[in-house]
């Protein structure tokens, strides 16, 4: 496992008395994409402009490669940032946009012309060294930016929302294209995200922050398939969350039946939240379902139908391509493994 490169301990920032992060501890590895997650106003902007050296925290430390960073200035550590807005030089073209850097530390031309071709190699733009950025798409504008940063040769790229300005169809091209930049350069992306599926797509690990505060910390896989509270389960994908009670280890009851489930450690008759993921509840007649509905709402989604069934106390969102019209009498049937217990 490669070492920690950077360590936030106990850092709170406020502003005007409303506190944006409060009190989160977190480590991130040396060659690691890890991706902040939330909804507007979580705090993850805030902490990566601490970590950028934007903001300074109100308590607590951050550390880079074991040194304490709190004071150091943006331009000393041995961080670069790509905003949301890339905060190009239009009077410059893109070969001069990505020596913007490398002038202001003096580094000799012919480094400079040799690191410069080379990310322009990286970001797929060989031959527009001459294109003036206002020329470009926003996809090449959005690459130009990330040589730009790249080219300094940080340790830790910072990265503010970079596609939110993007079509779907491109943000979804750039995020490969980050993906394997991030792997061919072998440097620390730190990423800020709303949106779940690009944080699913991209990350090793993800951050989901909520109201200034940590909510959970784990791979993509983890976050979808174990979420540990009703915040991030309702956050991460279409989710039904159903009251439930633990009467014992691998037996919980809701919508007034007791099923087989594959959780432990709860105390007895303890009041739980379930999480039953759309996609893992399959539509069956009702005589062989686990649960009796009948169905409310169908929308077709191009991939599978989304449908809504009441059962006895939920309705309950399945996504299936085996569409029953509205009206229909079905059951529900889903696996132990399906279901996920969390503290309620």
């Amino acid at each position: 496992m490669s070492k920690k490169l950077i360590e936030l301990q106990n850092i709170t920032k406020s502003y005007n008395g409303v506190v944006a992060v409060d009190n989160i501890n977190l480590s991130i590895r040396e060659n690691e994409f890890i991706t902040f997650l939330g909804p507007s106003g979580c705090g993850k902007t805030t902490t990566l402009r601490m970590i950028g050296g934007f903001e300074e925290p109100d308590e607590g430390d951050i550390f880079f490669d074991g040194i304490r960073i709190n004071d150091l200035p943006p331009y000393k550590r041995n961080i670069n940032t790509v905003f949301q807005r890339y905060a190009l030089f239009t009077h410059m073209n893109v070969y001069e946009n990505i020596a913007f850097g490398l002038r202001i530390k003096k580094v000799p031309s012919k480094e400079m012309d040799k690191r410069i071709k080379r990310m322009l190699k990286l970001v797929d733009l060989e031959g527009f060294e001459k294109r003036h950025v206002d020329s470009l798409s926003g996809g090449q504008q959005q690459r130009v930016a990330i040589a730009r940063a790249l080219v300094n040769e940080p340790k830790v790229l910072l990265l503010d929302e970079p596609l939110a300005a993007l079509d779907l169809k491109l943000r979804k091209e750039m995020q490969i294209e980050l993906i394997d930049m991030q792997k061919n350069i072998g440097i620390t992306f730190i990423y800020v995200t709303h949106d779940q599926e690009e944080a699913l797509t991209m990350s090793d690990t993800v951050v989901v922050m909520n109201k200034g505060v940590i909510q959970q910390i784990g791979t993509p896989v983890d976050i979808y398939n174990e979420p540990k509270n009703r915040f991030v389960a309702d956050f991460i994908g279409e989710s039904n969350i159903i009251e439930g009670i633990m009467h014992e280890d691998y037996l919980v009851e809701f919508s007034g039946k007791k099923f087989k489930c594959v959780d432990k450690d709860f105390a007895k008759n303890e009041k739980v939240d379930i999480v039953i993921r759309p996609e893992d509840i399959d539509i069956t007649t009702p005589e062989n379902g686990l649960l009796e509905g009948i169905v409310t709402s169908v929308v077709f989604k191009g991939v599978h139908y989304e449908m809504l069934v009441e059962s006895q106390d939920y309705e309950y969102m399945i996504q299936s391509t085996d569409m029953q019209p509205v009206g229909s009498e079905v059951g529900l049937t889903f696996n132990p493994e399906d279901i996920h217990v969390m503290k309620g």
